[in-house]
C-alpha cells in the first residue's frame, strides 16, 4: 500500500528520536564514577573526601553532573554499564542500516529498480560502466554499522570475562565503546548531509508506477467484495493495464467514484473507505 514521503521520513525520524532518547537514559549512568572504591570497592587507602572531590573536579572538566557510584564493587567488578551503552549503539546502528537500506532500494533504477529517488552522484561507479552511479555514501553508513554491531559483541564478550572486582579486558570496552561513539557520530553526519538532505524525488516514476500497481485494488475491498477485487488485480496485472481501467470494466462504479477510492493520496490516510 502506498505512503507519502513525509511517512516515510518521520518514521526515519521517530526510530532516531526513539535512539536517541534510549542512548540519553544509558549514557547518563556513566556519570556515576567508580573512582575512589581502590582495588576491591572498600576505599581502601583513599582519602575521605577523594570520591566526592574527583567527582567534582570530572564535572568541572567535562561541564556535566559526575557523581560517586553508589556501590563501589559492583561499578569495579561489573562492565554492565558500558555493555549497555554498547547495547544503545548497536541499536542505532540497525536503526541506519535499515534506512540505509531503505535509501539503496528507493534510488535502485533507473530502469530495473524502484527509481523513486536519485541520490547525489559523487563519485563515478565504475571504470568500465560509463554512467553507473553507486548509492557510495549509504553503503559505507551500512559498512559502519555493520563495525558497530561487531564492536558490541567484542564489549560483550570483554565485559563478561571479569573476574570478582578485576576485569583485565576494560581497555578493549573502552576501545570498542570509543570507536563506536566516533564512527557513528561521522555516520550521522555524512548520512544526513550527503544522501537525506540532497535526495531528489522521483514524482513521475512513482506516479507511474502507482498507477500499474494492482495493489491500490485493496481500496475496492469494502465495496466490491474481496473475491471481485482480486479478480481485477489479476487481470490488470496480467494484462499490464492499470487498476482504474479495468475497474471500469469490470464494475458498475462512475469514472469519478474509482478515480476518489483510488487515488494514492487518500489511501495514505488510513481507514475504509466508500
Amino acid at each position: 500500500m502506498p505512503i507519502d514521503m513525509s511517512q516515510e521520513l518521520n518514521a526515519w525520524k521517530s526510530q532516531l528520536l526513539s535512539a536517541q532518547e534510549s542512548l540519553l537514559v544509558v549514557t547518563d549512568k556513566l556519570l556515576f564514577l567508580p573512582q575512589g572504591g581502590t582495588a576491591v570497592g572498600t576505599g581502601i587507602n583513599a582519602h575521605p573526601r577523594f570520591t566526592k572531590e574527583f567527582a567534582k573536579e570530572v564535572s568541572k572538566l567535562g561541564k556535566v553532573k559526575a557523581k560517586p557510584s553508589n556501590d563501589f564493587f559492583r561499578s569495579l567488578s561489573a562492565q554492565d554499564t558500558s555493555l549497555q551503552v554498547s547495547g544503545e549503539l548497536r541499536n542505532l546502528a540497525t536503526i541506519l542500516m535499515k534506512i540505509s537500506n531503505d535509501l539503496r532500494w528507493m534510488n535502485s533504477g533507473p530502469l530495473t529498480g524502484l527509481g523513486e529517488i536519485e541520490l547525489k552522484a559523487l563519485q563515478p561507479g565504475s571504470s568500465i560502466m560509463p554512467g553507473k552511479v553507486n548509492p557510495v555514501i549509504p553503503e559505507s553508513v551500512a559498512m559502519v554499522c555493520a563495525d558497530v554491531i561487531g564492536n558490541d559483541t567484542t564489549v560483550a564478550i570483554a565485559a563478561q570475562s571479569g573476574n570478582f572486582q578485576l576485569n583485565v579486558m576494560l581497555p578493549l570496552v573502552a576501545y570498542n565503546v570509543l570507536k563506536s561513539i566516533n564512527i557513528l557520530s561521522g555516520a550521522l553526519t555524512i548520512l544526513a548531509n550527503k544522501a537525506i538532505k540532497t535526495f531528489k524525488v522521483n514524482n513521475k516514476n512513482i506516479a507511474d508506477n502507482l498507477k500499474r500497481n494492482p495493489i491500490l485494488v485493496t481500496a475496492l475491498n469494502p465495496v466490491i467484495g474481496y473475491a471481485k477485487a482480486a479478480d481485477i488485480a489479476k487481470k490488470a496485472y496480467r494484462e499490464g493495464r492499470p487498476i482504474l481501467d479495468v475497474a471500469l470494466e469490470e464494475t458498475n462504479l462512475s469514472r469519478k467514484r474509482l478515480e476518489k477510492l483510488l487515488d494514492p493520496a487518500n489511501l495514505t490516510k488510513g481507514g475504509i473507505k466508500k
